[in-house]
């Protein structure tokens, strides 16, 4: 349970608890299209504080969204992926991107980053394409052929 909630009975506040902190939902966004190295995904977060990427990931690890796996033991360096819970998040980053875009679109800065951002968007919205989510059953198994039987 986290220690500060914003409120321990609601999934949504629950979710906010471990994704809602400045900063994740971009590393979710830049981690869908595959593995990234950490200093790659601080080229792609330049105004991101090395400290902080690395707690951001250290609490999408411990909540099993992020797996790291070292590639160098002298010094320590890792790349991170996404792991099918973690790659579940990027419906909703698709989601607030789509809603920024219509909402927000007159009001975003015309220039470099939007391209950078309308880039990485298409970026994960193709990665989602290429690897769909697939839903789960809360006891682990997919709901694919639950939800064919279904329609059927």
């Amino acid at each position: 349970m986290a220690r500060n909630s914003l409120d321990v009975t609601c999934p949504v506040a629950r979710t906010l608890d471990i994704v809602g902190a400045r900063w994740t939902l971009l590393i979710i966004r830049d981690l869908l299209p595959g593995t990234m190295r950490f200093q790659d995904l601080q080229e792609r977060l330049p105004r991101m504080a090395p400290n902080v990427l690395s707690d951001r990931l250290k609490i999408l690890e411990e909540h099993g969204l992020v797996s790291r796996e070292f590639y160098s033991d002298h010094p320590p360096r890792a790349a991170y992926t996404l792991t099918d819970p973690g790659r579940e998040l990027g419906v909703i980053v698709l989601a607030l991107g789509r809603w920024g875009l219509r909402h927000l679109g007159g009001k975003l800065n015309p220039g470099l980053q939007h391209d950078e951002c309308f880039r990485h968007l298409q970026q994960a919205s193709e990665a989602l394409i290429r690897r769909p989510v697939q839903r789960v059953k809360s006891g682990g198994k997919s709901t694919a052929k639950g939800a064919r039987d279904a329609r059927n």
